[in-house]
């Protein structure tokens, strides 16, 4: 059975990639706002030189699935979830969610040192 059309695992793997970019930068922070702590914290900068082959990964998925959740609603089958405007108007706000934590992600590093 073909996967549908619509993107979703695209824009997952894009979410997870830009999750994933900036867990050594942003994500101690976010913990110990959060109100978590410990030692172990310092150990999420270990995965800091794998943050742009996050950053390229994210980058992909998110272009995969632009192509998909923005093409024209007739090149869709009548039925389809892609043709469905509510559904189409949801994967467009997550799409530009996914988006803002990618861009987070590629540029919390040249912002950090000023607010040190």
């Amino acid at each position: 059975m073909a996967e549908p059309q619509n993107g979703r695992g695209t824009l997952f793997t894009g979410g997870l990639a830009a999750i994933l970019a900036s867990t050594c930068c942003l994500g101690p922070l976010v913990l110990i706002i959060l109100g978590f702590s410990g030692a172990w914290i310092g150990n999420l900068t270990a995965l800091e030189p794998y943050s742009p082959v996050f950053i390229g990964v994210a980058l992909v998925a998110m272009f995969f699935a632009w192509r998909r959740i923005f093409r024209p609603a007739q090149a869709c089958k009548p039925g389809d979830v892609c043709a469905i405007p509510k559904i189409r108007a949801i994967y467009k706000f997550l799409f530009w969610v996914v988006a803002a934590l990618v861009l987070v992600a590629f540029g919390f590093p040249y912002i950090a040192p000023l607010f040190y």
